[in-house]
């Protein structure tokens, strides 16, 4: 999807919630066309379930709004007096249409006191992991994300097995393209060994700001651009996976954009000159 085609997704979204709610925002004491006001349509809704309001900012983070979407529909329902179970895995499962109904057709009354504190251990605990897998798919997603070697490539600067945490801002962090996929994990669901995500819709490629630039002798971790493999060391054809979601590669930069390269003897040379690599690599040797 381009970006026009993102924009016009966006304005649906925000007449379905408009529809939606606009007489839950009245019975709040708010005004109907509050509802319609994309993003401060959400600070307003934030107002009325009591909530911070940057959970906002929380909403428009992929990956990250699709925990936070089922946050906001039960704690709207809740907010009207409908703390039932039920309800709460039906406003989840009908994917939050089930405040068509609380709007239209039920005579709900809005309670400004509402308790935010859970009433068992058993939400108390709930509450607790909904936060934190929150706040771990963000630190996953735009910070630092553990990596496995997969591949002898760069042995013995690093061997296959080792567990390696990248940081992901200081090149940048790329936004997720794939807007609907689980948290935390890359391509597949653990356990069940199936598609952890959806190949549509897509986000239009976007990178955040870095605080530096990829430089020589640097080992970075990136997708591989070629049609990508479902498995390591399994032979089969290659896949087609979404940039985001194609296999994860770790190399050592060796030339930046402008640079000449020549390999001579199996050394390395940058523009006429030997690379030297840093204390911390390790050349590999074949012996006979």
């Amino acid at each position: 999807m381009n970006y026009t085609q993102w924009l016009l997704f966006f304005l649906i979204v925000q007449l379905i919630h408009f529809l939606g709610t606009w007489k839950l925002y009245v019975k709040a004491g708010r005004k109907a066309w509050e509802a319609a006001i994309p993003v401060y349509n959400a600070i307003i809704l934030m107002k009325i379930i009591k909530r911070p309001s940057w959970w906002v900012v929380l909403l428009f983070i992929p990956i990250i709004n699709l925990l936070m979407f089922p946050v906001i529909w039960v704690e709207t329902i809740r907010s009207f007096g409908r703390n039932r179970l039920l309800e709460t895995w039906l406003v989840i499962l009908t994917l939050g249409f089930y405040i068509y109904y609380v709007n239209y057709a039920l005579d709900v009354e809005y309670i400004a006191d509402r308790d935010l504190h859970p009433k068992s251990a058993s939400g108390e605990w709930v509450s607790s992991i909904v936060f934190a897998i929150v706040a771990a798919t963000l630190v996953h997603t735009y910070f630092i994300q553990p990596y496995v070697i997969p591949t002898g490539s760069l042995e013995r600067t690093l061997r296959i097995g080792d567990l390696l945490f990248v940081s992901k801002f200081h090149f940048g962090a790329r936004v997720p393209m794939t807007t609907v996929a689980a948290p935390m994990v890359h391509d597949t669901l653990p356990v069940l060994g199936t598609r952890s995500y959806l190949k549509k819709p897509q986000l239009p490629y976007m990178r955040l700001p870095g605080f530096q630039k990829v430089g020589r002798t640097d080992l970075v971790v990136f997708s591989w651009p070629a049609d990508t493999v479902r498995q390591f060391f399994k032979a089969e054809a290659g896949v087609k996976k979404p940039i985001d979601k194609k296999s994860n590669y770790v190399k050592r930069c060796v030339g930046v954009p402008g640079d000449s390269l020549e390999v001579r003897d199996g050394y390395v040379f940058i523009n006429g000159k030997q690379l030297e690599l840093p204390g911390r690599a390790r050349p590999m040797y074949d012996y006979r």
